[in-house]
């Protein structure tokens, strides 16, 4: 079974506090899934280098054991109420891509 991979991109940072709050909790509810935290980057993280396309202010990457995995964390409770915490502080794009075999 191919891993997944959850990757938030294309973010303005509106509240970098809510930011800050939501990755806490977020990272608490992927872990429950067996998500692990790959890459994190910009606003308070790690360097971020835009090489085409959006310049990319902050990017995150998580590895899961499958898609479901995936699916599962975004639809759990825990991952839920972190959302509630980000509550606008942050325009983003997230998406799950299975990795390959």
């Amino acid at each position: 079974m191919p891993k997944a991979y959850w990757v938030g991109a294309h973010m303005t940072v509106k509240d970098p506090e809510k930011l800050n709050a939501y990755a806490k909790l977020a990272a608490q509810a992927s872990a429950k899934h067996g998500g692990v935290v790959l890459a994190r980057g910009g606003v308070g993280a790690g360097k971020v280098l835009s090489l085409e396309g959006f310049d990319q202010s902050r990017v995150a990457v998580t590895e899961f054991p499958s898609m479901k995995h995936a699916i599962d964390c975004f639809n759990s409770e825990e991952y839920q109420a972190s959302m509630k915490i980000l509550d606008g502080g942050v325009e983003r794009d997230v998406f799950i891509v299975e990795g390959l075999e």
